[in-house]
C-alpha cells in the first residue's frame, strides 16, 4: 500500500520513552506502508512541526500536570499542519465532565457526581473513587472506604487549590474482580477490546507516570458492544469520527455496563494483545 503522506509524527513524551506497549507494534506496521515516521517529544523546541504531513498524538502523558503549555502547543501545531485526533475532539476528551454529556444523551455511564472549587462535596455510602476531571493514567486519583472521609475531603481540597473540578464515583465492586473493559474503535469501527486491572492506590496517589496495570485480551461480549457503540455513535455526532478511540467499561452493581471513560486524547489501544491485524488497520488509517 502506498500512503497518501509522507512523513508522520508519533508524538510521545520524555518521561514516556520506552513506556508505551503500542509503539513497537504499531511503527512496525507503519514502517510496512512506506511512511517515513518520526518519534518525537510534544515540547521539544526545536523540532520543525510543518514538516509533517501528520501529526500524531500517541503518549504526551505528562499533558495534565502542563495542560496550558499543552493546550498552547495542539494549537500552534494545528496551524501549520494536521494534527490526529482533531484539537476540538482532544479538548472534548480532556475534560471527563463529557460524562454528564453522554448521560443526557442516554449512554450509561459511571454514576458519578462533579464537585467544582468552591462546592462542598457530600461522599456516597460505602467505598468511592476521588479523581481529577483533567488527568491521565490514574494520576492524583484514588479510592476511599467510609472511615476516611477526611483523608479524602483533603483530596478534594488538593485538586480545588489546583483549579480541578473533581469526580466523585461509589467504587464499583465488579473492579476488584472484573476489572475494566477497553474497546478500542479505529475510524469509528470497532477494532479490538482487553481487559485491564489498574492498581489504583488506597488512600494514596499514584507516585509514577501512571498507575501499574495488568491486561489481557477480551472478546468484547454483545452487551459491551452495545454500551460502547452508542457512546462512539455520540462521539460522532458531536465531533466527527476521531481516527482512534476507546471506551473503557465497568460492570454496575446492577449487572448492566457503563462507560467509565472515553479516551481520544491519547489512549493505549492495547495493540500487543489484539490481532496482528488490528496494528495495520491503525497504520492504515494514521496513513489515509
Amino acid at each position: 500500500m502506498v500512503p497518501m503522506i509522507g512523513r508522520l509524527a508519533w508524538v510521545t513524551a520524555r518521561e514516556a520513552r520506552g513506556h508505551d506497549e503500542d509503539e513497537t507494534v504499531a511503527l512496525d506496521a507503519l514502517e510496512r506502508t512506506g511512511v517515513v515516521v518520526e518519534v518525537v517529544d510534544w515540547d521539544d523546541a526545536s523540532v520543525d512541526w510543518a514538516g509533517f504531513d501528520r501529526v500524531v498524538l500517541r503518549s504526551p502523558w505528562d499533558y495534565p500536570a502542563r495542560l496550558v503549555d499543552f493546550l498552547a502547543w495542539l494549537d500552534a501545531t494545528a496551524a501549520v499542519t494536521e494534527v490526529v485526533n482533531e484539537p476540538s475532539t482532544v479538548r472534548w476528551s480532556i475534560d471527563k465532565r463529557y460524562l454528564a454529556e453522554l448521560e443526557d444523551a442516554g449512554v450509561p455511564i459511571t454514576d458519578t457526581v462533579f464537585v467544582a472549587p468552591g462546592e462542598s462535596v457530600a461522599f456516597p455510602e460505602g467505598d468511592f473513587v476521588v479523581k481529577p476531571a483533567v488527568g491521565a493514567g490514574s494520576k492524583d486519583a484514588a479510592s476511599y472506604g467510609p472511615e476516611q472521609h477526611d483523608v479524602a475531603r483533603d483530596h478534594v481540597d488538593r485538586l480545588h487549590a489546583a483549579g480541578q473540578v473533581v469526580l466523585v464515583q461509589p467504587y464499583v465492586a465488579s473492579v476488584a474482580t472484573d476489572g475494566e473493559w477497553a474497546l478500542v474503535y479505529l475510524d469509528g469501527r470497532f477494532s479490538h477490546a482487553a481487559s485491564k486491572r489498574v492498581a489504583l492506590p488506597r488512600a494514596g496517589l499514584v507516585e509514577d507516570l501512571f498507575a501499574a496495570e495488568t491486561n489481557a485480551p477480551h472478546e468484547a461480549t454483545a452487551e459491551q458492544r452495545a454500551v460502547a457503540d452508542a457512546a462512539m455513535d455520540h462521539v460522532r455526532a458531536r465531533l466527527g469520527t476521531p481516527a482512534y478511540a476507546r471506551i473503557d467499561l465497568v460492570r454496575h452493581d446492577d449487572g448492566g455496563h457503563r462507560v467509565l471513560e472515553v479516551e481520544l486524547v491519547e489512549p493505549s489501544l492495547f495493540l500487543p494483545y489484539a490481532d496482528p491485524s488490528a496494528a495495520d488497520r491503525l497504520a492504515e488509517v494514521l496513513t489515509a
